[in-house]
């Protein structure tokens, strides 16, 4: 197993061969009960080297892919971040959501209150502690409407808000940093260990948004807990319910969704067999029968084919 020296909150090395997927949260709240900009916390802890990849559960796609699929905004303007995508970049669709993105967002809102619409399933757990600390710096109140599902790596994101609404449909999830890793006992420990800051600093931080007691939302994370809206409002985690008539389904996103999602969770399953990421990604775009074609376009476009993938993930889930 390789190693590592990027953990700002240890001295030894910790290994490298992880794949994390995981969420963080918001700020504590001000006088009047909800956060403002005056109150928005520290920045969240990153590590100094990042040689982790970091990704979503599988089961966590499955969920998005039936229940938040599609859900998007009804309308929106200029002073709008959309969010319906994973967290970091994704190699499947040449998208995904960036700290890169979402500072060349806000600058070019200028200091304006600020719309975060997230419907997403997470995805880099670093990556979505990097955006929330981009959006607790802006000058100006910043509103998160969870639009369908705010999971992992995206609620992270839904805490920087000065305000949270949730419809009653939606879901937040939270849960432990989610890692594989290859190693012995020492290895392992190492992981363990490298990983519970980190842990840490998310129990920290819902627990000051939601007033909760530490040991009750470190159970919560323990568990992957889901929320619907009522059940975050009452929790703390979110403030009021979106109007139903706010959100709308849009069919062919909701289409080109549930086929990448697919791909996605059987990329993470070949990884999670003990492939690499890139001989993982190489063999799918293999099997598609148009090696490189997923950089080159969006799946669900007309351009590729990838039903003929489903039995491939049916039968390694299955296993």
């Amino acid at each position: 197993m390789t190693k590592m020296t990027h953990s700002p909150s240890a001295s030894k090395p910790k290994p490298s061969a992880v794949i994390v997927g995981s969420s963080v949260a918001k700020p504590p709240r001000g006088a009047t009960g909800r956060p403002n900009a005056r109150t928005r916390p520290g920045a969240l802890p990153l590590p100094a080297n990042r040689e982790v990849s970091a990704f979503t559960k599988p089961n966590v796609f499955d969920r998005w892919t039936d229940d938040a699929a599609g859900v998007r905004a009804l309308e929106k303007g200029d002073n709008v971040i959309t969010m319906f995508e994973t967290i970091g970049e994704d190699f499947w669709t040449g998208g995904g959501v960036t700290a890169k993105k979402v500072a060349s967002q806000l600058k070019a809102i200028g200091p304006r209150p600020v719309e975060v619409h997230v419907n997403s399933p997470g995805g880099d757990m670093f990556e979505g502690i990097a955006i929330f600390n981009i959006l607790r710096e802006h000058p100006q109140p910043v509103t998160v409407k969870v639009m369908g599902m705010a999971a992992s790596a995206a609620s992270i994101i839904a805490m920087a808000g000065d305000t949270i609404e949730i419809g009653a449909a939606s879901f937040l999830m939270i849960h432990n940093c989610w890692v594989l890793a290859m190693g012995n006992r020492h290895d392992m420990r190492e992981t363990a260990e490298w990983l519970e800051p980190f842990d840490q600093a998310m129990v920290d931080l819902y627990a000051s948004r939601t007033g909760k007691d530490a040991k009750f939302i470190a159970k919560w994370m323990d568990a992957e807990t889901y929320m619907s809206g009522s059940q975050a409002i009452e929790r703390g985690f979110a403030d009021a319910l979106l109007p139903a008539d706010a959100m709308t389904i849009d069919e062919d996103a909701k289409a080109r969704d549930a086929e990448v999602n697919e791909i996605r969770a059987m990329e993470l399953s070949l990884v999670s067999a003990g492939m690499k990421r890139s001989d993982a990604r190489a063999r799918l775009n293999k099997i598609k029968g148009t090696p490189g074609a997923a950089l080159e376009a969006t799946p669900g476009a007309g351009a590729d084919d990838w039903s003929g993938l489903t039995d491939l993930l049916s039968s390694i889930r299955s296993k």
